[in-house]
């Protein structure tokens, strides 16, 4: 029920803010288009735990962003520097990793976390373990040492 309602108020605020007008037909009109949209996705059974990952939300996934968004200019420094250097500096390498997250959501991030950093991206995702493809070997062995990993299962818990 929580997922339903949190589903129809982040709709709601989403079309008042995009709407701009504010008379009682369009606001009528708007709360009948909200519930509807609601009801079908909710016959899709498509309004659950997956889609809103209320677990994720507080300090530890904004911790977590922050990291990340350092880790992602880090990286792109790392990468331009690759480049200028040219072709001998490059060297390709993939490789598994192996996930500690339990669910999916956390399991998707981790994954998304790698594709997000440059120079590296996650191209398989199986039950225990990701396929990784790195410009640099140092590049794999920095997502192999665990550093992210341990973050992102810091943010599912």
């Amino acid at each position: 029920m929580k997922h339903i309602l949190s589903t129809a108020f982040v709709l709601s605020i989403f079309w008042l803010a995009n709407s701009g007008h504010y008379s009682v037909l369009l606001l009528a009109l708007g709360a009948i288009s909200v519930a509807l949209v609601v009801f079908i996705a909710h016959q899709m059974d498509v309004v659950d735990h997956e889609s809103q990952p209320f677990q994720l939300y507080g300090i530890n996934l904004a911790k977590y962003f922050l990291w990340l968004i350092g880790k992602i200019v880090s990286s792109n420094f790392q990468v331009v520097k690759l480049v200028w250097q040219g072709k001998p500096a490059i060297s390709p390498c993939v490789g598994w990793v192996a996930l500690s997250q339990k669910t999916e959501v956390g399991k998707v991030i981790y994954a998304n976390s790698i594709t997000l950093t440059p120079g590296t991206v996650a191209m398989n995702l199986d039950d225990d373990r990701v396929f990784i493809h790195a410009l640099t070997r140092q590049s794999l062995a920095e997502v192999v040492s665990g550093e992210m990993d341990r973050r992102v299962t810091a943010v599912e818990r």
